[in-house]
This record gives structure tokens, C-alpha cells and sequence, in this order.
């Protein structure tokens, strides 16, 4: 994991330290630190969450990414059959986004590029494997027969090598540029230069020491104390902050929330800045809250990272799967989107919508076409209005050919799953009392920070991964082009893959004013100067790449995103949480459940988007007297902990 953390840290903690849980329903380390709750042991039990009561319940979800897919999919499958799914786009997925592109041989698959999430952590120890995990990745990976294998992250054994481009490549004083070569193949080499060796290890001393007591006590009667003396000592604190801040020699029972600093100097800060914690380029995050990369590195985010190729053979060939090869679907109203490929990280979703339900014999699809009701595509949510009855209106904006259409629809319950930019932007709320939404809630998605993000992914020659033993397969540098990723997903496939430049946030924003086409050039470029100025290698990489068939992804200018991922800065960690504890506190009142990313603290990964549309569930379970399986019950459900004059 770059220079920061390793491919099986903390999972190899785990092994050692991790405490036992103290019920049958808490999680175990590793983990998410805020709500210690196995959610997969809920959903794989027979029946799923709940059985729901005969009375009818109407129930809409705004949005078809995997919240929204995994709502409505639970939903059906505890009972609930009056679910309506609403998306604005063309195709399902959100911010899974895999793309695929013809070949000669026609319906032959290719290499696909994951322009959105495309490393998957499932929350496994050490002597498991991935899909055993306690995480609802992991379950619906095993559930669906997605094919996995270990994401090829800077500085992993998952890679020949990855090169280090600092400083144009003068790092450590050397005389002409060179580019550091990095070669890990067993996962505890230490990273080339005694330079990178002392930012490493002070990284690494900040890390061990903190999982080595979150992991003794994580699942514990104490773990919900611990933690709050965690945030109550870093939640004001940004990156930058930690970064800097003294280290600590001895964490003591007395300070349990004080783990100190990595203690850098301004000259490793800049180092760290580009080499990052894991999986890359860091430094375009050094202003949000110091707890959001030690949630990712500490609490298992950045372990045993999973590259998903689909349902697919050990060929790359999809295996046998509904509407496989349909050529086109449409939804209830007869509007044709994109046919499912199963390739891919997008396998995920089109498995969530079209594989059949075990309770239910039926998947949501063909649930929602038996019923000619129930999925809507390419049609916009603009507001929703609570009404005197309880119930609360949706008005929607549908677009079938040349015409729009307009209509509106009362239900007993609403997910709300968009990013927050786009309710602030394509949504009003109105009739909420406060008491039902208040002004805290609103502000506090209002003001959510959303990164920028820039992907710009091509073809690479198979001779390359092949025959090439001069360049490495992964690059991190201080240039534009920040972290370069070159890996094969099958053999039988035409081609490999190359992720010419993934950055984030300012690193992002400078590329915005290129055209596509410029831009890709200007990336190829990039790289053929840093590695024909470098005395070791003095070979191009651009004679590999397909730059006709680039793609080029740009999060904050996609309208039906509006941004990459939700962060939140110091001083701001409470109002995430709020957000979070909305389902609990509010929900069975105003009929409003909020689910997704927008109401999560774990940017960019995919597994908060699933537990917070479990938990929309959970609670529309609990309003509507279902009845919970396998002997749980809302006190056995953890609280959110806030601050008592938050919302």
C-alpha cells in the first residue's frame, strides 16, 4: 500500500490483537469504527432482515446506484412489494461506473476501465479469504460469484515493482535523475532510499501503535468510550495537523483517545504528501479531518483491496446470467437503457437488480416489470412535499423521446440516496416540520465538501505487462499525472489496461480546463519525459498505449454526480455523524430515510453506500412492525454517537 501501510495491514493485526465481540451482533476488527454492528450476519441469514407485515406500504427510492439498488432489492425480499426505484440516468450503477468498448470480434469482452470505485476492501483478517470478510462486500460477492483478485496498489506484492518519481527524480540528493524502483514481492520489503525508509517508518509507528489497541478493544462493552476519546481528540485536527504533530512514545489508559502525531518534518511532509498512506497520492487530502485517514488505514479500508472482474469464468467470459444477452431492457414505462454485461465492478449492481431472490424466486426487475410499476429510468426526482396525511409526494420529471412528462406519487416512505450537491441543486423539500428535518440536518449536507476526482484510463498492449522489464507497473510521482496504474485483468482478453493519471481534489481541478483529447496526450507526454529523463530507464511508454480509445472521467462535471466522493473538514466530523443518525432519529416521523454516500463518513469506498441502504431498511422494518429474523431486535442496533447539542 505505497509507503504507508502494507497489502495485509491491518488484517495481520487482527490475528493477533483483535478482541472477541462482546454480543452476537457486534462486529469484529477490522471493521468501520462508528456503528460496531455485523450486518452481514443479518442479511445471510434465511429471510433476510425481516418479514413484513401484509399491510400495504408504499415506499420510493431516489436513485439506482448501489444504495438505492440495495435498498430495493432487501426490501423485496423482506416482504415489501409496493417499492418504486427512480433514476435520472440511462443506466444504473452511479458512481460504479465500468466502462467497456467494442471489439473486432463483436460481443467479445475487452478489458474494462473503472472510471468511478474500482478497489474493493472486504474487511477480512489475515488467514481468510476476501469473500469470507465480515462486510457486505464480501457477502454479496459470494451471494453473486464475482470473480476477485488483489487490486495492484503501489508498493504490494500484487505488482513486479512500482516506481518512485519525486523531485525530478533528484531525490536524496542524487546527481542525475533516476526513477527509485520498488520491488515488494513478499509485502515487508521497505521502500527504496533511507529517505522514503524514515517517512515510511514514522507513518508505520503511528499506525501499529493505534490498531494495536483499537483492535484489543474494537467489538468490546468498552469500544463505544474508546472511541469517542478518539474523535473527541482528533476530529478538530485536519491531516495536515497529524501529519506534523508530535509522535507519541507510549499511548496510556489514562489518554485513551491521544495516539499523538506522525511528527514529520516539512521536508517528509512533502515527500508523504505524494507517496500517501495507501493506495497513492495523499496530499490532496491534507486539509480534511485528521479522522478520515485514520479510518481508512486503521479500521481495515486499505486491507487485502480486491479488484472486482465480474461474474465472469476464469476466462473473463460472463457466466450464465439474466438478460445476459437481452441487447437492451426497459424499464416499467417501456424506456430501453443499458443492458446488463456483468463485467466489471458494475456487475455488482446489475446482479442486485436482475438475479433472482431466493424468498422472492423473482429479481427486483422482474418484480417491477410483472407489477408494471416500480423502476424508472431517466427520470428526475424534483420534489418531494410532505403532505397532511403523513405521506409524502414525489414529483417527478420523466423524458421518453422528444416529449418530457410530468407526474407525482404519494408514499408512505422515501430513500433518498443522490449526492448531497444534487438534492441542494435538483431538489426541493418542502412541508418538513422541524421537528422532522431540521435546519442541522440540512445544513449540514449543504455544506458536505465534495472532491473533484479525474480518471483518464487506455488500452495497453499486452507486450507490455508481458516483455517489458524496464518500467515499472505502477508510478506515483509529484507531477500532474500523480499515480499511474498498468495491470492485465485476463489473458484471453485483447488487451490490458492502463490508468494513465488518477488525482483528486486540486490535483484534479488543474486538469479541468483540457479538453479529453489534449488531456490524454498531455498525460503520455508527461510520461515519456520522466522516463526518458531517467538515467535507469530511458524507454517511452506511449508506443503501448491506445490513445484513440481513452477515456476520460471527470466527477464534478458529470451532472448526474456533481463530485466524486463526500470528505468532511476539521471541525465538521459531528455533522457527518448527524447525518448518519437521521434514520434512527427521525425517520419513522417525517417518512424521509436518508441512505448513500452523502450520509456516510467513509468517502469514495463502496461499503458504506451498502450498510447505509441496509439501514434505511432496518428502520422501515422497525416503523412498519415487521417482523426481525434471527432473533434481532432494535436493541441490539447500536446509536451513533453525537455530542449533546448536535441535531
Amino acid at each position: 500500500m505505497t509507503i504507508g501501510s502494507s497489502y495485509d495491514y491491518p488484517a495481520k493485526i487482527a490475528r493477533h490483537f483483535a478482541a472477541q465481540p462482546h454480543s452476537g451482533w457486534a462486529a469484529r476488527f477490522p471493521n468501520p469504527p462508528d456503528l460496531c454492528f455485523d450486518y452481514r450476519k443479518l442479511l445471510e441469514q434465511p429471510g433476510g432482515i425481516a418479514s413484513a407485515r401484509p399491510t400495504p406500504h408504499r415506499i420510493c427510492i431516489v436513485g439506482a446506484g448501489v444504495t438505492g439498488l440495495v435498498a430495493a432489492r432487501e426490501l423485496l425480499r423482506c416482504g415489501f412489494t409496493d417499492v418504486t426505484l427512480i433514476e435520472q440516468s440511462r443506466r444504473i450503477g452511479g458512481r460504479h461506473l465500468t466502462i467497456t468498448r467494442p471489439t473486432a470480434e463483436g460481443d467479445a469482452p475487452t478489458t474494462p476501465f473503472e472510471m468511478g470505485a474500482m478497489r474493493m476492501p472486504f474487511f477480512n483478517t489475515h488467514d481468510e479469504a476476501p469473500k469470507e470478510g465480515r462486510s457486505l462486500m464480501a457477502y454479496y460477492s459470494q451471494l453473486f460469484d464475482l470473480k476477485i483478485s488483489d487490486f495492484p496498489n503501489p508498493g504490494t506484492p500484487a505488482v513486479n515493482a512500482t516506481g518512485i518519481y519525486l523531485q525530478e527524480g533528484l531525490l536524496a540528493d542524487a546527481q542525475t535523475p533516476e526513477l527509485l524502483i520498488w520491488n515488494n514481492p513478499e509485502g515487508h520489503t521497505p521502500p527504496p532510499t533511507e529517505q522514503l525508509q524514515t517517512v515510511f517508518n514514522k507513518w508505520q509507528a503511528f499506525a501499529h501503535r493505534m490498531t494495536r489497541q483499537v483492535a484489543a478493544v474494537y467489538g468490546s462493552s468498552q469500544w463505544e468510550a474508546m472511541w469517542a476519546a478518539i474523535v473527541e481528540h482528533y476530529q478538530a485536527l485536519s491531516f495536515r495537523d497529524l501529519v506534523k504533530l508530535a509522535p507519541l512514545t507510549q499511548w496510556s489508559k489514562k489518554d485513551p483517545g491521544n495516539f499523538g502525531g506522525l511528527g514529520m518534518t516539512p521536508e517528509e511532509s512533502r515527500i508523504f504528501y505524494s507517496i500517501g498512506i495507501g493506495d497513492g497520492s495523499w496530499g490532496a487530502f491534507y486539509d480534511v479531518c485528521s479522522l478520515y485517514p485514520i479510518r481508512t488505514a486503521i479500521f481495515g479500508f486499505s486491507s487485502h483491496l480486491q479488484l472486482v472482474h465480474g461474474r465472469v469464468d476464469n476466462n473473463g467470459l460472463p457466466l450464465a446470467s439474466p438478460l445476459l444477452d437481452a441487447g437492451t431492457v426497459r424499464d416499467s414505462q417501456g424506456l430501453a437503457f443499458e443492458a446488463p454485461r456483468y463485467i466489471g465492478l458494475a456487475a455488482l449492481d446489475e446482479c442486485l437488480l436482475y438475479m433472482p431472490i431466493d424468498e422472492t424466486r423473482s429479481s427486483f426487475y422482474q418484480h417491477s416489470l410483472e407489477r408494471e410499476a416500480g423502476l424508472l429510468m431517466n427520470s428526475c426526482v424534483t420534489k418531494l412535499s410532505k403532505q397532511a396525511d403523513g405521506r409524502t409526494r414525489v414529483h417527478v420529471e420523466s423524458q421518453t423521446g422528444d416529449s418530457n412528462c410530468s407526474r407525482f406519487d404519494d408514499f408512505d416512505s422515501v430513500i433518498l440516496t443522490l449526492p448531497s450537491w444534487l438534492i441542494e441543486t435538483q431538489l426541493q423539500l418542502e412541508g418538513y416540520s422541524k421537528s422532522e428535518l431540521p435546519y442541522s440536518i440540512v445544513n449540514a449536507y449543504k455544506t458536505a465538501h465534495w472532491e473533484t476526482s479525474c480518471k483518464v484510463y487506455a488500452p495497453l498492449k499486452k507486450t507490455f505487462l508481458s516483455n517489458n522489464s524496464k518500467i515499472p507497473q505502477i508510478l506515483v510521482t509529484d507531477s500532474f499525472v500523480h499515480d499511474v496504474y498498468m495491470y492485465r485483468y485476463n489473458d484471453r482478453y485483447p488487451d490490458d489496461c492502463i490508468l494513465l493519471s488518477y488525482t483528486w481534489e486540486d490535483d484534479a481541478t488543474k486538469l479541468a480546463s483540457f479538453a479529453d483529447k489534449e488531456l490524454v496526450q498531455k498525460c503520455m507526454d508527461e510520461l515519456d519525459r520522466i522516463l526518458m529523463s531517467c538515467g535507469n530507464i530511458q524507454e517511452r511508454l506511449s508506443p503501448f498505449i491506445d490513445a484513440e480509445q481513452a477515456v476520460v472521467q471527470r466527477w464534478v462535471t458529470d451532472r448526474n454526480a456533481l463530485g466524486c466522493a463526500k470528505l468532511y473538514r476539521a471541525g465538521t466530523y459531528h455533522d457527518a455523524v448527524s447525518l448518519m443518525s437521521y434514520n434512527r432519529e427521525y425517520g419513522a416521523q417525517s417518512g424521509l430515510y436518508l441512505s448513500g454516500e452523502s450520509f456516510s463518513v467513509d468517502a469514495g469506498w463502496t461499503e458504506p453506500c451498502l450498510r447505509g441502504a441496509v439501514d434505511a431498511v432496518i428502520h422501515i422494518c422497525d416503523k412498519t412492525g415487521a417482523q426481525f429474523n434471527g432473533g434481532f431486535s432494535m436493541n441490539d442496533y447500536p446509536h451513533y454517537q453525537l455530542p449533546t447539542n448536535a441535531s
